[in-house]
C-alpha cells in the first residue's frame, strides 16, 4: 500500500483533468495495473525462503526509499497532531502489506486481491444515498458472500486476512485524506513509510537470520517492492495529472480480473466458475455506480 504498494493514495482527493481519457493515461493505467500484480506475483515466490513477512519487510524498504526521494519531509515541522496521524498511517502501511501477502499465501492472488478491493469499494459506496449504489453495494456483498461461502476447502483465515486488506486499504483512503489536508505534499506519507520499514527492520533482520535467502529470493522480492510499490506510485503521480477521477476509479476496478489472470497464467492458480462470477459482481458494481455519478461542471 499498496506503499503503493497495494496502494496506498487517495486518488479522489488528487486534482484530475476532466474530458476525454488521453491514449498515455489509459497505457499508463494500464501498465501500472499489470506491475502491482505482477509485484504480488513474483513477490509470492520468495514466500518459502523469507515467507510473507520477509517479503513486506523488502517492500516496506522498497516504499520508503522511494517516498522518501519524492516527499522530502520535514520531520521537525510536524506537530504532535500531525504525527498521530503519521504514526496510524505507518501502522496501517503495515497490517495492511502483511495481511493481503499472507492472504495471497493461503488463498491465491485473485482471491486475495479481490477481497481487499472491497476497501475502496466500501469507501465509495458508503457515503452514497443513491438507490443505485445501494443495488451496488447489494451486487458487492452478494460476489463476497459467493466467494467465502461455505465449503470443504474454503480458507477462512485467507479470506478473513483479505477482507483485514480490505479495512486497511480503506483506512488508508480516509487517513491520507486527513493528512492531505494537514501536511503538504507526500511528506505525510512518506513520513509513515519510513516509520513502517523501520518497525520492519528487526524483523527483516530475523526473516534472514533464520532463514538465509538465495540470490532468486531476495531478487524476487525486491522485484516485489519495485513492481508493486515503486512503479505504481510513479505511474498514478502521472496518470492523476492526465486522467478524470472517474475514468481512474473505474479502470482500478478491473485489478481483481489482472489479479485472477496474472495468479493463473504466472502462478497457475486457478479459479472456478463461481469465484469468477464472484470477481465480475464486484467489478460490475464499482464500474456501474462510477459510470453512473451525475457529472458536475
Amino acid at each position: 500500500m499498496q506503499a503503493a504498494p497495494t496502494r496506498p493514495q487517495d486518488r479522489a482527493v488528487l486534482p484530475t483533468k476532466r474530458g476525454s481519457v488521453p491514449m498515455a493515461g489509459v497505457c499508463t493505467m494500464l501498465a501500472s495495473g499489470l506491475s502491482t500484480q505482477l509485484g504480488a506475483a513474483i513477490g509470492s515466490l520468495a514466500f518459502p525462503a523469507f515467507g510473507p513477512v520477509g517479503v513486506v519487510a523488502v517492500r516496506q524498504y522498497v516504499a520508503a526509499a522511494v517516498l522518501l526521494i519524492l516527499g522530502r519531509p520535514r520531520l521537525r515541522s510536524f506537530t504532535r497532531r500531525q504525527w498521530g496521524l503519521v504514526l496510524l498511517l505507518a501502522a496501517d502501511f503495515g497490517v495492511t502489506n502483511l495481511s493481503l501477502y499472507t492472504a495471497i499465501d493461503r488463498i491465491g492472488l485473485g482471491l486475495a486481491v479481490t477481497l481487499e478491493f472491497l476497501g475502496p469499494l466500501t469507501i465509495a459506496l458508503a457515503g452514497s444515498r443513491r438507490r443505485v449504489d445501494l443495488g451496488c453495494a447489494v451486487l458487492a456483498v452478494a460476489g463476497v458472500v459467493a466467494l467465502i461461502r461455505p465449503r470443504p476447502t474454503a480458507d477462512y483465515l485467507g479470506m478473513g486476512l483479505g477482507l483485514l486488506a480490505a479495512a486497511g486499504w480503506a483506512a488508508y483512503i480516509l487517513l491520507n485524506r486527513s493528512i492531505g489536508q494537514r501536511i503538504p505534499g507526500t511528506q505525510g506519507t512518506a513520513a509513515a513509510a519510513v516509520l513502517s520499514a523501520l518497525v520492519f527492520l528487526p524483523i527483516g533482520a530475523g526473516v534472514a537470520v533464520h532463514h538465509t535467502p538465495s540470490a532468486g529470493a531476495l531478487g524476487a522480492a525486491v522485484a516485489a517492492g519495485i513492481l508493486s510499490s515503486a512503479l505504481p506510485f510513479l505511474a498514478d503521480l502521472f496518470t492523476l495529472r492526465r486522467v478524470p477521477a472517474g475514468a481512474f476509479g473505474l479502470f482500478m476496478s478491473v485489478n481483481p480480473a489482472l489479479a485472477a489472470a496474472v495468479g493463473a497464467l504466472a502462478l497457475g492458480q486457478k479459479l472456478d466458475v463461481a469465484a469468477w462470477l464472484s470477481i465480475a459482481a464486484i467489478i460490475a458494481a464499482n464500474g456501474i455506480s462510477i459510470l453512473t455519478q451525475p457529472r458536475h461542471a
